[in-house]
């Protein structure tokens, strides 16, 4: 009965067929991250036959979970996007309302030091300015040229400073309204960057939502040996890993052995692919960024021969089109969450995905 379960869903199999390839389609013309392979024909091919038999309707449901998984870092690396996009916003805001206070108090000092150079030159014309000749020659004595000349002296050296912190003031105002303008730029791009990217995650959330309803109309049409084989045996062996950070990450991974899978979750009870990342090394006390992407960027890349406990392995046609992340518990196994119906588990390193092994990342030591 069970075999024959698929074959009779056939015609909602091919219903969500159809959907995952719309789906797929649309997610790869959004354009703001590079599309990685995908193992649906695109939309203006036909679409696989329906399944005929229960291990037909496990490879396609296997495609559809590798779409979904795809989707979903695809908005976690958007969101990202999102987030530094407001921060840039948020700075330059800042930077804006400072440079625009820093301008308007250069105006004030530019206004009150002109009026004093205004009066110091206002009182020359009027018979200040005289040089110590003029005072020899019109003094009475000694004492009389002494007083005169120092008032010179201080009237000229008042004249100078005052000279001196106009042309600050009027350097000061330009460099102001340079810094106005450029933070009014930044400010006008960043939002309009922050924008385009709420729309980019807002239609990939829908895409991501839609994929999902495509992956569980598909599970439900599994077998239910197939269900339990993807499920696997129940994992209660011990592990403990090697002294250091990345062991007491790996440690922490392996404790949610059997954890099942769910799209954007971090934990405690449910994980997707990088999700189960962050969560492992929060417990050793790592912040890692959220999407299996970004993940990538952190660390120190090793070669895969040299795989040790905590580190991290990244899958996918290429570094753009990362779309799985496991860590490693030893020099050959892996520790991950790989897709809907399937908890954490165990799995070889070099075979964890349906991707190849993209490269190696180290957190620590």
């Amino acid at each position: 009965m069970k075999e024959t379960r698929a074959t009779v869903a056939s015609h909602r199999t091919k219903r969500a067929v159809r959907a995952a390839v719309s789906v797929v389609a649309a997610i790869s013309v959004a354009g703001f991250l590079p599309a990685p392979a995908l193992a649906l024909p695109p939309a203006h091919q036909q679409p696989p036959p329906p399944p005929e038999t229960a291990s037909e309707a496990l490879k396609q449901y296997n495609a559809l979970s590798e779409q979904a998984e795809q989707v979903n870092e695809q908005l976690l690396a958007a969101r990202e996007d999102l987030t530094a996009k407001q921060g840039e916003l948020a700075q330059a805001t800042q930077d804006l309302a400072e440079a625009q206070a820093a301008q308007a108090q250069a105006a004030v000092d530019e206004e009150a030091f002109r009026g004093q150079v205004d009066l110091l030159a206002g009182a020359s014309f009027q018979g200040a300015r005289f040089n110590k000749l003029s005072a020899l020659l019109t003094g009475s004595s000694a004492e009389d040229f002494l007083e005169r000349a120092s008032a010179l002296g201080v009237l000229a050296s008042d004249n100078e400073e005052a000279l001196s912190r106009l042309t600050t003031a009027v350097n000061q105002a330009a460099d102001a309204q340079s810094k106005a303008l450029d933070a009014q730029t930044r400010a006008q791009e960043a939002t309009s960057a922050a924008q385009t990217l709420t729309d980019q995650v807002t239609k990939t959330s829908n895409d991501l939502a839609a994929q999902i309803e495509v992956v569980e109309d598909a599970y439900d049409e599994l077998s239910g040996a197939d269900q339990d084989s993807l499920a696997g045996g129940e994992d209660n062996s011990s592990y403990f890993g090697p002294p250091g950070l990345g062991g007491a990450a790996a440690e922490a991974a392996m404790s949610k052995r059997g954890k099942m899978y769910l799209w954007g979750a971090t934990g405690p009870d449910r994980f997707d692919c990088s999700g189960l990342m962050v969560w492992a090394y929060k417990q050793v006390g790592v912040d890692l960024p959220r999407s299996s992407r970004s993940q990538y960027g952190v660390g120190k890349s090793v070669p895969f021969s040299e795989l040790r406990a905590g580190d991290l392995v990244f899958y996918g046609p290429s570094a753009s089109g990362i779309h799985h992340v496991a860590m490693a518990i030893s020099g050959s196994e892996v520790v991950h969450a790989s897709r809907s119906g399937v908890p954490v588990k165990v799995a070889d390193a070099a075979g964890a995905s349906g991707s190849p092994v993209v490269g190696v990342k180290r957190i620590s030591g």
